[in-house]
């Protein structure tokens, strides 16, 4: 067969094919062009998701009638004037849209320079262009895109609905939004006005114009539970929004991603989140995140992808590092912050329950009814005997004694989460708060607290090991057995000393003395699941998180166990020293605060 160029119109369709996947992909590129302009101020209209009309007018610098005819045209672009692919100072710079939507739909260009006595017009209709025709117009440039794919229909049958077009086409302009504050963008689609997003009241502060932008997008919600970030290292920079871990969702839809102001979409990116949340949440929950990384043209390229929502790093592992390692250190800084859609939550189900008693005894005063709920502690009711509850107060620096009454009833304004009032059905320990009470997990909030300090220790040298009067013999199925046997020398590191005891049996003869008193067998049998998900490659170290996570989780209070007054304080005021208590290991959170004047609108007080 023989070898031909194919026509301009063809390759401007095939082009289209990869730049134009559907109605907001090309509104995506005007909005880009749009802001290279300079435009401080961006309209958009839509009909029928953007099938039928996509307008996009700004403020910009224009266009004279030369350059109008010439932007028209494939591969010309006012963006790359010293030819360098690699120092791309604008969002756009291939040249290929306006060319390549005009191949496909019926386009009308209108624009006016400052300087100009009047603005022009050129239309394009399935590769087919007309113009300069004169246009009274003000300063800037208006995009009209009608009937797109009318020139290729068979593309049409791939796009979704109109209702499901428009939301990928807001979502692409929030993007751009997050990205650009003090820009006013405004998106009306049929009619009714979808998106108004003002440029930013605080535009001296970099960090309160793209909160003040984000609360508009993401919600008040994301506002209250957002923990800045920054941070830089060898010539990038890294700044932005990531929620508290218990401030979550199914999907990792709320994950937004900008490189030199360019949203995208990027694997080592989205790696370097996961493995900042890993300690944190659940394999099936994601974290709000809203990122912003500058570095030099040079480090970056992105030209890797048609629709330039992929970029290559000259240096990943840099990159990830330094995610990894601000995104670990906000966190850190939050520390036993909890979201407070929890609280939400838990005035919701209390409203829910309408006009039922919430009590049916009758009510109890003074301090004496704070533990009304609690039978004398000894050993024969699971109460903490004094050696028991060694490991948990060994968590605190300077765990306190038992408090007397007095005290304790004076200094509860003096603490972020108060003084223990009650321990209810012996898993939840009931405190009161300056302005409110705190509902705290007693076993999750503990699990968190063992597992701080497993990693505390491991990164200081080794966890302390207590060697049982009787070694304990498991047994397990030989598959189990082998695994675990074969793990020996780095569980022994985490200070569980095991080894191989014939057949299907495994004998443990110290374990980590964080644990106290703890389940052994159950221990091991919970640590040979996790080892059946490890790739044989990976050290434990590698996994430490789980490893650790299944420890802590043995080595915590249990559900069912009656603390004393002191204990209680004593796991309070540790929580309020750690970092991440507001979680347990899974994601969930440790505790609940409701306001006074929450509970007060409850009974009808306010």
């Amino acid at each position: 067969m023989t070898i031909r160029l194919l026509p301009p119109n063809l390759v401007n369709q095939i082009a289209a094919g990869e730049v134009v996947e559907r109605p907001a992909s090309a509104l995506k590129e005007l909005v880009e062009n749009a802001i290279d302009a300079g435009a401080t101020r961006i309209d958009i209209v839509l009909n029928d998701g953007g099938r039928s009309l996509i307008v996009v007018t700004d403020n910009g610098c224009g266009m004279t009638p030369q350059e109008l005819m010439v932007a028209v045209d494939r591969h010309a672009t006012s963006k790359l004037p010293s030819n360098d692919l690699l120092a791309i100072n604008y969002l756009g710079f291939r040249g290929e849209a306006l060319p390549a939507i005009g191949s496909v739909a019926r386009l009308t260009v209108t624009s006016r320079t400052a300087d100009a006595d009047s603005g022009w017009y050129v239309v394009v209709a399935g590769g087919r262009k007309d113009g300069p025709v004169p246009a009274p117009h003000p300063r800037g440039t208006r995009i009209e895109v009608r009937d797109i794919f009318f020139a290729t229909p068979a593309r049409l049958k791939f796009l979704k609905t109109a209702q499901t077009e428009l939301s990928y086409a807001v979502d692409a302009v929030e993007r751009l939004a997050m990205s650009y504050p003090d820009i006013t963008f405004t998106l009306t689609a049929d009619g009714k006005q979808r998106l108004n997003l003002p440029a930013g009241l605080t535009q001296g502060d970099l960090f309160d114009s793209h909160l003040e932008r984000l609360a508009v997008i993401l919600g008040k919600d994301f506002a209250a539970n957002a923990v800045p970030v920054a941070a830089e290292r060898e010539g990038l920079r890294l700044y932005g929004y990531i929620g508290v871990p218990t401030f979550n969702r199914g999907n990792a839809l709320a994950q937004y991603l900008f490189v030199n102001g360019r949203p995208v979409r990027d694997r080592v990116l989205a790696g370097a989140v996961r493995a900042a949340y890993q300690d944190f949440l659940a394999h099936n929950r994601h974290p709000y995140v809203v990122l912003f990384l500058e570095l030099p043209q040079t480090d970056v390229d992105v030209n890797v992808h048609p629709a330039k929502a992929e970029v290559r790093f000259k240096d990943a592992g840099l990159v990830r590092g330094l995610m990894v390692g601000a995104l670990k250190h906000a966190l850190a800084e939050a520390g036993h912050k909890a979201s407070t859609t929890v609280a939400a939550g838990a005035l919701g189900a209390f409203q829910a329950q309408g006009n039922r008693a919430f009590m049916t005894r009758p009510a109890m005063t003074g301090y004496g009814a704070a533990y009304a709920l609690q039978a004398p502690l000894d050993e024969e009711n699971q109460g903490l005997s004094e050696d028991a509850g060694t490991s948990l107060f060994a968590l605190a620096p300077s765990a306190p004694d038992a408090t007397p009454v007095e005290a304790v009833d004076a200094d509860y304004r003096s603490h972020p989460l108060g003084v223990a009032r009650a321990q209810v059905h012996e898993t939840y320990i009931v405190a009161q708060t300056g302005d409110g009470i705190v509902i705290v997990d007693q076993h999750a909030a503990h699990e968190r607290l063992v597992y701080e300090r497993m990693k505390a220790a491991m990164a200081d040298g080794g966890v302390a090991r207590q060697m049982l009067l009787i070694p304990e013999v498991i047994e397990l199925d030989e598959s189990a057995a082998a695994r675990v046997a074969a793990r020996a020398p780095e569980l022994a590191e985490l200070g569980l000393v095991l080894e191989a005891f014939g057949g299907n049996s495994i004998v443990v003869r110290e374990v980590p003395a964080l644990l106290g008193e703890t389940d052994v067998a159950g221990l091991v049998k919970d640590l040979a699941d996790d080892l059946a998900s490890v790739d044989e490659a990976l050290t434990l170290k590698d996994k430490l998180g789980d490893v650790c996570g299944t420890l802590a989780c043995h080595g915590a209070v249990r559900a069912g166990r009656r603390l004393n007054g002191a204990e209680m304080n004593a796991l309070l005021r540790q929580m309020e020293v750690t970092p991440h208590a507001g979680q347990c290991n899974h994601g969930r959170p440790t505790y609940v605060e409701l306001k006074l004047k929450d509970i007060e609108r409850l009974f009808g007080r306010r």
